[in-house]
């Protein structure tokens, strides 16, 4: 049986924008595999710079940059489950995306060390969705807290 407040934990928005980004995440990751919707899809590589392939002929992608897609998304959707599960998601998911965003700025894209593989295009998603998620994190779980100590 569920009371009030447990509906009220399951709805809590920083476990809603966990989950949101999970799917998200979920949907690129299976997108990344689609010819059409990934342009040049016969240059996928597995994790090379050399990938050509393109999701939405923007945001160079390889085999393992879309498993690690797919990876991010199902920890999204386990970590939303509770509310200090995705407070944690989204703030290590982000300070993940900033250092991701750091070295793709540092890694020459035609360099061997950018195997993921990161263009400019990923570069600034990454810095985008790294400070996007921080700022769910810290906006979202604050307002929870602040509701949980006024009881």
């Amino acid at each position: 049986m569920t009371t009030p407040a447990s509906h009220r934990a399951a709805r809590a928005p920083v476990r809603q924008a966990a989950l949101l980004l999970g799917l998200v995440f979920l949907v690129v990751g299976v997108l990344g595999f689609i010819p059409g919707i990934t342009t040049d899809y016969g240059s996928l590589e597995f994790a090379s710079h050399e990938s050509g392939a393109e999701l939405f002929g923007l945001f160079q992608v390889s085999i393992l940059h879309n498993l690690v897609h797919l990876a991010y998304g199902l920890a999204g959707l386990m970590l939303a489950g509770t509310a200090s599960g995705a407070y944690s998601y989204l703030l290590v998911g982000g300070a993940v995306y900033l250092v991701l965003w750091v070295y793709g700025l540092s890694v020459g894209h035609d360099s061997d060390a950018n195997f993921v593989p990161l263009n400019t295009a990923d570069d600034w998603l990454h810095f985008v969705l790294g400070i996007a998620m921080i700022g769910l994190a810290l906006a979202l779980g604050r307002r929870r807290g602040a509701r949980t100590d006024a009881r």
